[in-house]
């Protein structure tokens, strides 16, 4: 199976892309060459363009609050593990209170630093990274792998309460769906919604039907379009019965 997540409101959009720019971050991190670090450093400036578009801190921080109070209803429900409710609610207590330590505006420590700004203006610019542009930045990049990773820890390491915080408001998102399955007769499917929309669909077919999702959903209903996986030719509706399962993902307000 091949799964597609589809955000539906731009906050969930926000956690998503930075979830991705994470995962990317993390990755490139934790290899040695000089190319790797450079997609690390190029990931950080993402991470940095992303936070500052939007008051995440606050937004995640009432989210956990409103998430740990409808969870701590659940106490008591014969259906509920109390010993997992209680680890949940025990994370995000641990998590809200590493994101109320962070002072300052977020991403300062990179915007207060000329040299990786100064890299940063650069790398907007295509080739602009380039040894003759940017010499120090060279000088760096043929240094040590331990120090470079040293460093490119250190200027993670303020984003990751951020980090922390957006995993376990995606984790309960998803853990909150609800898998229904459905056919779309001649790679098509619409649903009437009768004004409930969730936050977030995922769509999950099986990896050998060449097709791929497009959604479009609104208060009032959500098509679904199968199109063929192609990368050559247009795009063009994949005209077979396409089974799948669709997933309402949306957390309690």
């Amino acid at each position: 199976m091949i799964d597609y997540e589809f955000p539906l409101n731009e906050k969930v959009r926000t956690l998503l892309r930075l979830e991705d720019l994470f995962a990317r971050a993390k990755h490139f991190i934790a290899h040695d060459h000089r190319m790797d670090h450079h997609a690390a450093l190029i990931t950080l400036f993402e991470i940095l363009e992303t936070i500052s578009r939007a008051d995440l801190k606050s937004e995640l921080l009432q989210e956990l609050e409103r998430q740990k109070r409808a969870l701590s209803a659940l106490h008591n429900n014969p259906e509920i593990s109390e010993a997992a409710l209680e680890g949940i609610l025990a994370d995000i207590d641990e998590i809200s209170t590493g994101m109320l330590a962070m002072t300052g505006k977020i991403g300062q420590h990179l915007r207060e630093n000329e040299w990786l700004m100064g890299i940063k203006q650069r790398t907007s610019i295509p080739g602009g990274a380039c040894e003759f542009d940017l010499p120090s930045y060279h000088y760096w990049q043929e240094q040590d792998a331990s120090l470079r990773r040293e460093n490119l820890q250190a200027w993670l390491t303020p984003f990751l309460p951020l980090h922390a915080g957006l995993r376990i408001v995606l984790r309960l998102l998803r853990e909150s769906g609800k898998i229904i399955h459905f056919t779309a007769h001649q790679g098509t499917f619409q649903q009437m919604q009768g004004g409930r929309i969730a936050q977030m669909l995922r769509v999950s077919l099986s990896m050998e039907l060449a097709c791929i999702p497009e959604v479009g959903a609104n208060k009032y209903a959500i098509n679904i379009r199968f199109i063929t996986a192609d990368y050559a030719a247009k795009s063009t509706l994949f005209e077979q019965d396409v089974p799948f399962d669709l997933t309402f993902c949306s957390l309690p307000s």
